[in-house]
């Protein structure tokens, strides 16, 4: 059985005083949950956020990481000085850093080769357009994210993938639990294909796309969805410990 595992990516939001606030309320409501707990947490906030998660059963995460050990790379964070901290998981590839920072389906190869090299989890995001989408090239995209984000990589034991259908984001808009589900079962079906059927039966695929209390417990009851990558939700206590707390 593959273990749940609910992620909250706080984007950039909450300075370091707010976040180490919002950990606090956050612990007690969630120190009985069956899923794994992730924070993914800006980089001004990781220092304290190391410190106030220490002895919880809340992990770690950062939000990107740098694809070079160290160098000439202005406002890059290397996976050595994750890890230093604290980090256990990062988000890589998120379709934020592909549609305002550049980020390729190299890049993003890169970023999780260097991630692994460092023990660090990746999570790593997939994800359609809605223009992709209305014009049927949502399995095609897909393929091409997969196929060339994870070139080279054999080793899934510590990966995530995170689907996150590009027009749910932010917009209030979730795709049907089981639009959801059948295309996270066709991203699984494709690494089963490319590396293998054991690969594909232990791999954990998160939905992204807008989760909150009110859909999440049937998403999660989907037989491919592994869990949520969470955004708005993530910055209330409350509405995470919900999502993180469903009932089977």
């Amino acid at each position: 059985m593959r273990k749940p595992i609910i992620a909250g990516n706080w984007k950039m939001n909450k300075t370091a005083a707010e976040a180490e606030a919002l950990i606090n309320e956050l612990k007690p409501l969630v120190k009985k949950a069956k899923p794994e707990v992730v924070i993914c947490v800006p980089y001004t906030d990781l220092w304290i956020a190391a410190k106030s998660v220490l002895g919880t059963n809340i992990k770690l995460g950062a939000e990107n990481v740098a694809w070079a050990d160290s160098g000439a790379f202005t406002g890059e964070i290397s996976a050595a000085m994750l890890k230093e901290i604290g980090v256990e998981y990062v988000i890589i590839g998120h379709s934020e850093r592909r549609q305002y920072f550049g980020e390729t389906n190299e890049s993003v190869n890169k970023r999780t080769k260097q991630a692994l090299s460092n023990g660090l989890k990746p999570i790593v995001c997939v994800g359609e357009t809605l223009e992709e989408r209305e014009k049927n090239k949502t399995k095609k995209v897909l393929k091409k994210q997969v196929l060339e984000g994870f070139d080279g990589i054999t080793d899934f034991s510590n990966i995530v993938i995170a689907y996150e259908p590009v027009w749910a984001i932010g917009t209030g808009k979730t795709a049907t639990a089981e639009d959801a589900n059948k295309t996270i079962g066709y991203i699984r079906s494709l690494i089963k294909k490319t590396y293998g059927a054991e690969v594909a039966k232990n791999l954990r695929i998160q939905y992204g796309g807008s989760m909150k209390p009110s859909n999440c417990k049937e998403l999660m009851a989907m037989r491919n969805i592994d869990g949520g990558l969470i955004g708005g939700a993530a910055l209330k206590a409350e509405d995470f410990a919900a999502i993180v707390n469903y009932k089977d």
